[in-house]
C-alpha cells in the first residue's frame, strides 16, 4: 500500500537542502518512498514546506520525537508567536494555528483544558459504548452484505465512527449533521478556515442545546467541569474531538481493514488490538502531527533546532526506524507522547476495534477490488485517509441484531 517512488527536489552539494514541499500531491501519494529518500539524503530532521513559501522541520526518527514530545520545558504547542510571523490567508494555519483547547495550549491553560476533557471522558459508559459500536456495526453490515460489494468508507467506516461519536459527546441532529458537513470539507475544501469556522458554529449551536437538554454525554460532562470551561471553550473542545475522532478514526479502521486484507493478516493469529496496532506502525491515519514550536536555540543529536520555528513529527517515518519484531509492541506514535498524548485513545481504540472485528467476522473472505496499488489517498500532508475503499466478497446473510 506503501510502494512508489518520489524524488526530492534537488540542490548542489554542500549548498543547504532545499525544502521538500509536502504539501504538493505527489508527496500523499508516495510518502514513504519520500521519507525514505529524505532520510538517505538529509538524515533525521528535514527542512519542509508545508504551504508554499512557508517552513518547518519535519523529524523522522522515533528517538528524537520521543525526546521533543514530553518535553514542555523546551517546546511550546501555543503557535501565537510563529502565527504572528505568517500571513494570514496561510493554508497551514487551519492545522497549526491557536485555539482555546488542549492541543494548543501550554502551561496551567493546558491543564486547565486537559482535566476537563480527561475528566468528561472518564463518565463515559464503556460497555455502553463497545454495545452501540457492536450494533451499528452490524446494521451497516447488513445494509451491504447480501449485495457482495460495498465502499467500506462511505458505507461502513464514515457512519460507523459517526454514528457513535454523534452520541457520546451529545450532539443534536442539526449541529451534528453540520459538524460532519464541516469535518467532511475540513482537509479537501479550498477555504479549510472556512470550514472550520462552520464547524466551531455547529459546535456552539450544540453546547447552547445542551444547556437545556443535559445528558449523559461529553457536552454535559464538559459544561459542569469544575474548570468553568465557557461557551467558547466547550465549543472548541468539543470540535477537537469531534474533528479528532471522528475523520482518525473511520481512517484507521480503513487503513487496518486494508493492510489485514492485502497481507492476509486475517489468517495470523493476530489479535484485533494487534492489527491495529500493526496499522499504526505502517500507516497512522495521523501522518504528520504534534507541532511543537522551540523556545529558543534546542540542540539535539546532530541537529539544532531554531527558536519558534515549527517542528512538526512524521509518525509514519519515525515508526519505519523502530527496529525489530513488532508484535505486541505499542512503541509507535499513533496517539502522540507525552503531556499531549491523545486522551480519547481507550474510546477510539474500541470504535475501531468493533468496527474491525465485525467486518472481519461477518464478511471472512473479503477482498480489494481493486490492487492495493491503485487506492487512491487523498493528497493531504497531515492525514493518511483514502479517498474510497472498494472491496468484493460472497453475498452473504444479514446478521441477527441482538
Amino acid at each position: 500500500m506503501s510502494t512508489g517512488k518520489s524524488a526530492l527536489p534537488p540542490h548542489p552539494p554542500g549548498d543547504e537542502p532545499v525544502p521538500v514541499p509536502i504539501w504538493e500531491t505527489w508527496f500523499s501519494a508516495y510518502p514513504h518512498a519520500t521519507y525514505c529518500a529524505m532520510r538517505e539524503h538529509q538524515g533525521s530532521l528535514v527542512p519542509v514546506e508545508i504551504a508554499p513559501g512557508v517552513e518547518a522541520d519535519l523529524v523522522l526518527d522515533h528517538e528524537i520525537a520521543r525526546l521533543i514530545l514530553p518535553d514542555d520545558d523546551h517546546y511550546r504547542v501555543d503557535p501565537r508567536r510563529w502565527q504572528d510571523s505568517v500571513a494570514s490567508d496561510c493554508p497551514a494555519l487551519p492545522v497549526l494555528s491557536w485555539r482555546p483547547d488542549a492541543l494548543r495550549s501550554d502551561s496551567t491553560e493546558h491543564t486547565r483544558y486537559r482535566r476537563a476533557v480527561t475528566d468528561s471522558l472518564k463518565d463515559i459508559d464503556q460497555y455502553a459504548l463497545s454495545r452501540m459500536a457492536e450494533t451499528t456495526a452490524k446494521a451497516l453490515i447488513n445494509q451491504f452484505c447480501t449485495a457482495g460489494a460495498a465502499d467500506l468508507l462511505h458505507e461502513y467506516a464514515i457512519p460507523l465512527t459517526v454514528t457513535v461519536l454523534d452520541s457520546v459527546l451529545g450532539l443534536a441532529p442539526a449541529p451534528a449533521q453540520q459538524a460532519f458537513t464541516a469535518t467532511a470539507a475540513l482537509y479537501d475544501s479550498l477555504d479549510p478556515a472556512a470550514a472550520h469556522q462552520l464547524l466551531i458554529e455547529a459546535m456552539q449551536e450544540a453546547v447552547e442545546i445542551k444547556r437545556t437538554h443535559r445528558g449523559a454525554d461529553v457536552a454535559t460532562s464538559l459544561l459542569a467541569h469544575p474548570s468553568d470551561l465557557s461557551t467558547v471553550e466547550v465549543a472548541h473542545t468539543l470540535a477537537m474531538l469531534y474533528s479528532l475522532g471522528t475523520e482518525l478514526t473511520w481512517n484507521l479502521i480503513c487503513i487496518t481493514l486494508a493492510e489485514t486484507i492485502t497481507a492476509d493478516l486475517a489468517a495470523q493469529p493476530l489479535s484485533t488490538r494487534e492489527l491495529i496496532d500493526e496499522a499504526l506502525f505502517n500507516n497512522p491515519p495521523l501522518a504528520i502531527a504534534n507541532p511543537r514550536f522551540p523556545r529558543g536555540i534546542q540542540p539535539l543529536p546532530s541537529m539544532t533546532l531554531q527558536p519558534h520555528r515549527p517542528v512538526l513529527i512524521s509518525l509514519a517515518a519515525a515508526n519505519q526506524s523502530v527496529q525489530g519484531d513488532r508484535t505486541g509492541n505499542r512503541s509507535h506514535l499513533g496517539w502522540g507522547a507525552g503531556p499531549h498524548e491523545c486522551p480519547a485513545q481507550s474510546e477510539a481504540l474500541l470504535i475501531a476495534g468493533e468496527g474491525v472485528s465485525q467486518l472481519i467476522d461477518a464478511l471472512p473472505e473479503i477482498a480489494l477490488a481493486i490492487p492495493a496499488d491503485q487506492l487512491q489517498w487523498r493528497p493531504n500532508p497531515f492525514r493518511r485517509a483514502l479517498k474510497a475503499f472498494p472491496v468484493t466478497f460472497p453475498p452473504s446473510p444479514p446478521l441477527p441484531l441482538t
